[in-house]
This record gives structure tokens, C-alpha cells and sequence, in this order.
């Protein structure tokens, strides 16, 4: 039998402590055991930047009501994630023997700034994971200036030397 080497394995002690304290803070609250698998969670989100849109990312695996809206410029994601034992019809909660994925309600909000279209907002739902494209507004779009190159540029001189041609003609 080969001896684990605490080297190999660092944070082995780290789930249990994280247990401990989720378990002393969780029936410090007195809630019964079935409320304690119903933790409220928050899904983990990824937002970024391209030229033209932001686009936020939230995994929601098993998520089947969604309620995404935005409002004052925050963006607001709802929805609930249910223990479900549905096509297990011999298993209930009691007979799993680990419950890591967390359960129950959520809701995530996210400021926005006035550079987005939030009237444009595009979903996507596939594979758990909620895409949402909300596009900028033309204002907030970057803009590219051309550069002439090897052309004068427009100077005021030019025309005062024509008036004082004409001028000079005059006379």
C-alpha cells in the first residue's frame, strides 16, 4: 500500500474546514436538515468587453425558470435551481450519500453603464450556461478617424493670399 505524501495532496483539510463553517453558520441559523441542501447560490458569471457589445455569461446548470430583466440600468438574473430525484423513482434525499451542487432560489444584479443598448438585449440558453449580448450604443462604439497622408492640410492662409491678390488687382 503506497502512504499519501502531503505534498501531493495540499489542500486535502481545506473541503472539511469549508464544511465546518457552512455546517456551525448553517445550524446556527436553525434550519432543519432538508433547508440546509437548499442553500440560496449564486451562479458563477463572466463578463467581458468587444468592440461592439458586453456580453455576460452565467453558468446555470438545471435551471429551468429564468427571469432576466433590466431595470434603471441593473441588470437582474433570477431563477431556481429544484432537488430533483425525477427518472430515480427508488432514490429520494435520503438515500444520497454527497450533496455538493447547491439548490433554491438566486438572484444576481449588475450595474450597467449608459453606454448599452438595453433595449437590444439578446439571450441565449444552451448547454447551462445563459448568454446575454447587450450591444453599445453608437455613441459608446469606438470611431476610427482616417489619416491622410501627404496632403496639406486645410490653413487659413491660402485664402487670405487669394483676398490680397485680389485686392493687390484692384488698385
Amino acid at each position: 500500500m503506497r502512504t499519501m505524501n502531503r505534498l501531493e495532496e495540499p489542500f486535502r483539510g481545506a473541503s472539511t474546514l469549508q464544511e465546518q463553517i457552512n455546517r456551525i453558520f448553517g445550524d446556527g441559523m436553525g434550519r432543519t436538515g432538508e433547508e440546509s441542501n437548499l442553500t440560496p447560490w449564486a451562479p458563477a458569471v463572466d463578463i467581458y468587453e468587444t468592440e461592439n457589445e458586453l456580453v455576460v455569461k452565467a453558468d446555470l446548470p438545471d435551471v429551468k425558470d429564468l427571469d432576466v430583466r433590466v431595470e434603471n440600468n441593473i441588470l437582474t438574473m433570477r431563477g431556481e435551481r429544484k432537488f430533483d430525484t425525477q427518472g430515480h423513482e427508488k432514490v429520494n434525499e435520503n438515500n444520497y450519500l454527497r450533496i455538493e451542487r447547491f439548490y433554491g432560489s438566486f438572484s444576481r444584479s449588475f450595474s450597467l453603464a449608459s453606454s448599452v443598448n438595453s433595449d437590444a438585449i439578446k439571450a441565449n440558453y444552451h448547454d447551462g450556461v445563459l448568454t446575454l449580448s447587450i450591444p453599445k450604443t453608437e455613441e459608446a462604439k469606438p470611431k476610427q478617424i482616417k489619416v491622410k497622408v501627404g496632403t496639406p492640410a486645410l490653413n487659413q492662409s491660402v485664402p487670405q493670399q487669394k483676398s490680397m491678390a485680389a485686392v493687390a488687382g484692384a488698385r
